[in-house]
């Protein structure tokens, strides 16, 4: 049975919500999944032979949560290599903020992860709060493929 580390950037609690129902989809498809809301560098190397998804929406001037910043920080200071991960990233944004802050969260993990040699299951999905009320009509949708592509 496959693994899925949940790892969640939230302020105001949107994305902390998406992580919550992708958790039970993910536990009603099969897999064991574990959602972290204060995560760790030690958490997320319990996944470095399974599978990671990073939840997060964006803050500032399209930075990462103060909750899920020390994990990132962790990962790019000690640069774990991490080639038999496979992740997904999904990034919440308002595109009213203009395009070099749309998502920067999501952004920026997508590409420590990618240097990190993890293995992206999907591309990025990107969620516009501008345009979508419910962040879960897009999350859902995009977890189904998701899932059909984590072994």
């Amino acid at each position: 049975m496959a693994k899925v580390g949940v790892f969640v950037g939230s302020v105001f609690g949107g994305a902390e919500e998406v992580a919550q129902e992708v958790v039970e989809q993910l536990i009603s498809s099969g897999y064991i999944a574990q959602m972290y809301l204060e995560p760790q560098l030690d958490d997320f190397l319990e996944y470095r032979n399974d599978a990671a998804l990073v939840i997060t929406s964006t803050t500032g001037q399209g930075e990462i949560p103060d909750n899920l910043m020390p994990l990132y920080l962790a990962l790019n200071d000690q640069f774990p290599q991490l080639p038999k991960l496979g992740y997904g990233v999904i990034s919440m944004g308002d595109s009213s903020y203009g395009e070099d802050r749309y998502c920067g969260a999501g952004r920026q993990f997508d590409q420590l992860l990618q240097q990190l040699q993890a293995k992206p299951v999907t591309e990025r999905l990107d969620i516009d709060a501008s345009v979508n009320f419910d962040a879960l009509d897009k999350a859902i949708p995009w977890l189904a493929g998701f899932i059909k592509e984590v072994i």
